[in-house]
């Protein structure tokens, strides 16, 4: 298993490309299994999730090729067994996204149980919820979710209790096969259900409402999505891009950050504006400029358009550096403060109240050992690592290979030491791993 090294402290000065977003992508290549011909997506990050949905798919009884080096995939989609195994789904949430196109084409599913990161109990009762509302027959057994809808899907009036980003996803594909129109009142809004709503809506499907939290779907009562005039493009990753704003507000760099989306960057735009960092805005380019010392803060976690959770850990970081008493309001997941204790053997000072962390700036930190244990907080360890004196040693990486594409070459190209080390081997570059990402 691979560790990574990371040499502080740095300030990071350059251009950055934002990736495709991860996202995005995966619910966009779920999405193609309602589609009868060929599909294309370009601007695909080269990410493990990406991989294990490949491999999922391929499992599934669709074809396809990724040029990596192109950042292309080709599929060819086809549902020759409708069912999504344990042994692929616990490797990532996602794969619960292939629950809702199953059951769309071929009428029924087996679907594992999800897995993924360990930041909350995350059920999948919205999906379920939608699932029964059009018609659906449901069991939960033995660790799988079986589906069956003989007589087809029905539009419905779905309500989600709480907004859930997956559920809405679900939901869309759902109801561009059903009969009828659905309403789903309280969905989520986020840029990756927009993107999926936008895909089904080229290949035919109506919908009304997209990016708010109320979307109306007429559907097409079984039948397959129209073939595409040209490639999907996956948009860019705004969780990456609010990363690489984190980075440089860490760092006190100067970071051009090119390929964004600032229209989906407000929140986090509005947050590290109020602690002092200078953020312009032309196109697609995003130039972060750290000021010497950062602003306090108090920031809740919210459902888009508030501040992402998947930002919460980066921004705590960037806190360390505020000159004062900054407060993080968790309110997605119960368990994303895990982070914490890691950030503490560098030196951080963060007491845990709840769902609260209270940081105290500024921080002097210094390298040790210290473990990822989720895809964003193995990201703001390495943010950590960035400002810590000495070299630093993550274990457990391979979360940051789920999420952030070519992350080494990124921070080479930035002036960072960055590199790869077996997790047994020590913390020279000479021992560096290859990644197979890379």
């Amino acid at each position: 298993m691979d560790a990574f090294c990371v040499e502080g402290p740095v300030r990071l000065k350059g251009d950055v490309r934002v990736s495709g977003s991860k996202n995005a992508a995966l619910p966009l290549l779920f999405a193609s299994l309602l589609f009868e011909d060929e599909i294309v997506f370009d601007n695909v990050p080269r990410l493990w999730d990406i991989e294990t949905t490949l491999g999922l798919l391929e499992h599934i009884g669709t074809k396809s090729h990724w040029d990596k080096e192109a950042g292309s995939i080709t599929l060819n989609p086809k549902v020759i067994r409708a069912e999504a195994p344990y042994d692929w789904v616990k490797k990532m949430r996602a794969g619960v996204l292939a629950l809702g196109p199953l059951v769309a084409r071929a009428g029924e599913a087996r679907v594992s149980l999800p897995g993924g990161c360990a930041i909350g109990a995350r059920p999948i009762d919205f999906h379920l919820m939608v699932l029964e509302a059009m018609g659906a027959e449901v069991i939960v057994e033995q660790g799988y979710v079986q589906v069956k809808a003989p007589q087809g899907l029905h539009g419905a009036k779905v309500v989600f209790p709480q907004v859930s980003v997956t559920g809405t996803e679900n939901a869309l594909v759902l109801a561009a096969c059903a009969r009828g129109e659905t309403v789903l009142e309280n969905a989520a809004r986020e840029p990756e259900v927009v993107a999926v709503g936008e895909l089904l809506a080229r290949g035919g499907v109506v919908i009304e409402g997209l990016g708010s939290g109320t979307i109306r779907i007429q559907g097409r009562a079984g039948a397959m999505l129209k073939r595409l005039d040209g490639p999907v493009a996956v948009p860019a990753d705004r969780i990456e891009t609010g990363t690489w704003i984190a980075a440089a507000a860490v760092t006190g760099g100067d970071v051009r950050i090119l390929g964004s989306r600032p229209q989906d960057q407000e929140a986090v735009l509005a947050v590290f504006r109020s602690m002092g960092m200078k953020l312009d805005v032309h196109g697609d380019v995003i130039h972060a400029v750290a000021p010497e010392v950062l602003e306090p803060i108090e920031v809740t976690t919210e459902p888009f358009p508030g501040y992402a959770t998947d930002m919460q850990a980066q921004l705590l970081v960037a806190c360390l550096r505020a000159r004062g008493t900054s407060r993080i309001r968790e309110t997605i997941f119960e368990n994303r403060f895990m982070h914490v204790a890691e950030l503490r053997r560098l030196g951080a000072q963060v007491d845990l109240q709840g769902n609260e962390a209270v940081i105290h700036g500024p921080a002097e930190l210094s390298a040790a050992p210290i473990m990822a244990t989720d895809l964003r907080a193995s990201a703001c360890l390495v943010l950590g690592a960035l400002a810590a004196r000495g070299v630093t040693k993550i274990s457990r990486i391979y979360h940051l290979d789920r999420g952030y594409s070519r992350i080494e070459r990124k921070l080479e190209g930035l002036g960072a030491r960055a590199w790869r080390v077996s997790d047994e081997a020590t913390t020279q570059p000479e021992a560096a791993a290859p990644s197979l990402m890379q």
